[in-house]
């Protein structure tokens, strides 16, 4: 697999229970058609990524996550970086907004070389 390119793709379709929530808790999706092994998220003004949120587990092709934050949590704009079993990795340097967003959808495609993230 080669080195994935950058592309954000917003698709909202915001629900007004994530409107009011104020919730960051949101589903991970991987259509990407390869495993991946690590996901990191982090606020735009942080330092580094901090631990690898996937822990012990990887995120099979087809597979989603249910990412869980802790209830003090404030921020609403969150990066996102993911490392593929291959070693290739993709950053998203626009911060998604998790207090809108409920699911993550992260696509490849091949005939392009382009990884993509779709949210709702």
């Amino acid at each position: 697999m080669k080195k994935f390119g950058l592309v954000f793709t917003a698709v909202l379709a915001m629900s007004p229970l994530a409107a009011w929530a104020g919730d960051q808790d949101f589903t991970l999706v991987n259509k990407t058609g390869y495993q991946i092994d690590e996901v990191y998220v982090a606020t735009p003004s942080s330092k580094s990524w901090g631990k690898d949120i996937m822990g012990d587990g990887v995120l099979a092709n087809g597979a989603k996550k249910n990412v869980k934050f802790k209830n003090s949590t404030t921020a609403c704009n969150w990066q996102l970086a993911v490392k593929f079993s291959d070693g290739s990795d993709v950053e998203w340097d626009e911060p998604f907004d998790l207090c809108e967003v409920e699911v993550i959808t992260l696509k490849y495609n091949k005939s392009t070389g382009i990884t993509s993230a779709e949210t709702k």
